[in-house]
């Protein structure tokens, strides 16, 4: 018993160590999606995040953009890929970070400084965007549920953020 209480020790406590103050919860139609913030990667847009979703911008913003085997695209108020907040746009905080499944990102125009609020979700890695996209977080739970996110550009019927909070401040 000793032995198998070790090995799986450092599992648990992986996921009992997560910050609620660089900890979001993501709750879609299916269910919670817990995501670690990385603001030792991305300080800025971590911030950004953070205040937007203490907002209650991102609550019922549609995925506008589900490409499956690449990413889901959220954030924009307009659902249409081309809006943001009200803040201005952030300057890039490129890292050597993987895009692999799980990762966030943030969404941008052509100008690597033109993040705001759009951010996606990667189901699958994406190498090709490595020093391009400033990762921020990642998922550590639900993948399952991101995975059954409605596909399309945009999807017939797109699926929404029910709702997302900082941990820290979830009742």
């Amino acid at each position: 018993m000793l032995i198998a209480s070790i090995m799986f020790a450092p599992a648990l406590a992986g996921a009992q160590d997560l910050d609620p103050e660089n900890t979001l919860y993501l709750d879609l139609k299916d269910g919670r999606v817990t995501i670690k913030l990385r603001p030792d990667l991305a300080p800025n847009h971590v911030a950004r995040i953070k205040e937007l979703t203490r907002e209650g911008f991102y609550d019922g913003i549609i995925f506008h953009r589900v490409i499956d085997g690449f990413m889901a695209q959220t954030g924009d108020p307009t659902g249409t890929g081309m809006g943001g907040s009200k803040g201005a746009d952030i300057k890039a905080e490129f890292s050597k970070e993987p895009f692999k499944r799980g990762v966030l990102g943030m969404a941008r125009a052509a100008s690597p400084d033109s993040a705001n609020s759009q951010f996606f979700i990667m189901f699958d890695d994406g190498n090709f965007l490595n020093g391009q996209y400033t990762v921020w977080g990642e998922v550590v739970d639900g993948m399952d549920l991101v995975d059954n996110i409605a596909k399309g550009e945009p999807p017939a019927n797109p699926d929404k953020i029910v709702k997302m909070q900082v941990a820290a401040d979830a009742g």
